[in-house]
């Protein structure tokens, strides 16, 4: 498994079972393509005692079908491990995931998006009640913007429909994993390709370890069901269409 062909997000990543000591790893957790290449660089650190198996990003695209894709890979693997774990907020699927998890008793973590894993739920509902059209871009997006908003929403062909996508949006919020000057760029001229104002906020990885392991307790005490998520499941950073992105 490389980082690369993870944060690419266009092919499903198998775990990779490596060599530490004599107990195998036990534990599963099925991330979202987004968030690849950051979970797997703390599942070598932090996170250590993880497999990690990333579907594509570009599920985000459609996100109906996002439950049966991770409903496949809970039971490729389920007799492999001894514990699985969802990285996936609801992300558009209108409450269809948590059904799904709770009848196959598996734990995600909380928030309405994959991307309230960086900034923590609670923040992510302040900048929502602060400015409700708020587009919300990470290092992955700003790195992959053209690929999964403009190219993925048909903007480059369409560009008229930026209006029809965005009309509801004020400001680009850029929740940055790095000190990178090249992403913030990136993410500062996104913004001003959609018309919006711009914004960044310092997120770090600190919130994704907290996650996890809030899951993974939720996980152990009850055996099963779902971490339930904070606010409502409908609010994204992707613009409301039938091809989402988030």
């Amino acid at each position: 498994m490389t980082a690369s062909a993870a944060e690419i997000g266009q092919t499903e990543i198998e775990p990779a079972v490596e060599s530490r000591g004599a107990a195998p790893r036990k534990t599963l957790a099925i991330a979202c393509g987004a968030l690849a290449r950051e979970i797997v660089a703390l599942s070598r650190g932090p996170l250590a005692g993880l497999d990690v198996a990333c579907l594509p990003a570009e599920l985000h695209n459609r996100p109906e079908r996002i439950p049966a894709a991770i409903r496949r890979k809970i039971r490729d693997n389920r007799a492999r491990y001894d514990e699985i774990i969802v990285l996936y907020g609801d992300c558009g699927t209108g409450g269809a995931l948590d059904v799904m998890l709770a009848e196959e008793r598996v734990t995600r973590v909380a928030g309405p998006h994959c991307y309230a894993l960086y900034a923590g739920v609670e923040a992510i509902a302040a900048m929502m009640e602060e400015e409700p059209g708020s587009f919300f871009v990470t290092d992955f997006l700003a790195r992959h913007f053209d690929r999964l908003v403009i190219r993925g929403l048909g903007l480059d062909r369409f560009p008229d429909l930026r209006n029809d996508y965005f009309r509801r949006y004020k400001r680009l919020v850029y929740l940055a994993q790095s000190e990178d000057p090249d992403l913030t760029a990136r993410a500062e001229a996104a913004a001003a390709r959609l018309g919006l104002s711009f914004e960044r906020r310092y997120t770090g990885l600190g919130g994704v370890v907290a996650s996890v392991a809030t899951a993974r307790r939720t996980d152990k005490s009850t055996g099963s069901g779902t971490c339930q998520p904070s606010g409502s499941p409908g609010r994204h950073s992707a613009p409301t269409s039938k091809r989402g992105t988030e």
